[in-house]
């Protein structure tokens, strides 16, 4: 097995700490070459002495010079910044895996690079194919570049359908925790407070992927990535809740039977999967242990509880802009709710005022893309301005 140098956009987050984990455990088979955070650079600089990595990149260009100042990296550093720091980590020669672990569209740029200069790309940013699917995945396809999901959701299904012609496919099952208010009333969401809604049952993840569980947004999401991913209408693509996430995705096939791929719900499984594929190499955590009673529970989704599912089906059959009309609108009311600035269920009706009021279209190029997506973002701050007025 040849030796893995991958570059980790987005080290310091869940992704990059777990892709840390799985790096340890095989010291001789993975080397890290690049590492990129936003603003957060002393664990940054934890990371660079521990696995001797001399390429760093800060987004926040106040903390790179911070960074360059403190006398926490090793001396050789080769410190880059921002935008274009991103884009040079993610085309670094030495690398030839790139894990896209960044929070948002931020990493759109960076993939497309990592793209066209070959290298594999792990993506757990399901922004960005929510925003550019189209223009990623062809990119990928022009190039012969493989893109590995690494999201567990996606990896189940990307292990389920290996050597499985499309045609023998019928459905792709999407599992989902139901987050921490599954079982919630609406009246019990109305006072739902971030302090609440940054609380999930089984998985640690950052905040903004966290907020979305609760919401359902993050399956509304998902469901969008794996449209693009695996080359499936969004019509043959199910939901269904699961609320020990162990089975982390299934496919249907056309003769009726299911396969499954389950683990613990720790993400070393997926993110080892990506980096060593296609071979299997000895795990990080614990496997399931089967000596013990195993509850599975299956139920369907509540759309009325969770409409965020319903419009993220809606802007996926809309297509064109659509879906990052659906993203741009859940990250901004995601953000106001976190800074208090909207209720709860004010997310997923900023969202849909949002989808009702930036018209559709097919976008001509990335640039047009982008464009619809800024324009998004101006409006549903508006709606979510005059949403939390009127709460």
């Amino acid at each position: 097995m040849s030796e893995k140098n991958i570059v980790l956009l987005g080290a310091t987050g869940s992704i990059g700490e777990s892709t840390l984990k799985v790096a340890r455990k095989h010291p001789g088979r993975v080397r890290i070459v690049g590492i990129a955070a936003n603003t957060r650079y002393e664990p940054l600089a934890a990371i660079a002495r521990e696995f001797g990595v001399r390429e760093v990149a800060l987004y926040d260009r106040t903390a790179a010079a911070a960074a360059r100042a403190s006398g926490l990296f090793p001396a050789d550093t080769h410190f880059h910044e921002g935008a274009e720091g991103l884009l040079a980590l993610a085309t670094l020669d030495a690398a030839n895996l790139v894990v896209m672990a960044v929070v948002g569209t931020l990493g759109l740029h960076p993939a497309l690079a990592a793209i066209r200069a070959k290298k594999t790309l792990a993506l757990a940013s399901k922004e960005i194919l929510v925003l550019a699917g189209k223009f990623v995945m062809a990119e990928a396809a022009r190039l012969g570049v493989a893109v590995l999901p690494l999201d567990s959701e996606h990896n189940a299904i990307f292990q389920c359908l290996h050597a499985e012609p499309r045609r023998h496919v019928e459905n792709l099952i999407l599992t989902a925790s139901g987050g921490p208010f599954r079982d919630f009333t609406l009246a019990q969401m109305r006072a739902v407070t971030p302090a609440q809604a940054l609380r999930h049952p089984n998985w640690d993840m950052g905040p903004k992927v966290t907020i979305d569980s609760s919401t359902m947004a993050n399956k509304g999401l998902e469901l969008i990535e794996a449209r693009w991913l695996f080359d499936i209408p969004q019509e043959r693509i199910e939901i269904v809740v699961h609320p020990q996430s162990i089975i982390h995705s299934l496919v249907r096939f056309v003769d009726g039977s299911v396969l499954a791929q389950l683990s613990p719900p720790a993400m070393t499984f997926p993110i080892q999967h990506c980096l060593f594929y296609p071979e299997r190499v000895e795990g990080v955590a614990p496997p399931l242990d089967f000596s013990q009673t195993l509850n599975l529970e299956l139920r369907p989704p509540d759309y009325e509880r969770f409409p965020c599912l319903r419009h993220a089906r809606a802007a996926s059959a809309a297509a064109g802009v659509a879906p990052a009309v659906f993203n741009a609108a859940n990250e901004v009311a995601v953000a106001a709710f976190v800074k208090n600035a909207l209720p709860y269920l004010g997310i997923p009706e900023v969202i849909g005022a949002t989808l009702a009021a930036v018209a559709n279209r097919e976008p001509l190029d990335l640039e047009d893309l982008l464009a619809a997506d800024a324009d998004a973002r101006r409006v549903a701050a508006q709606i979510a301005t005059t949403t939390a007025a009127a709460a």
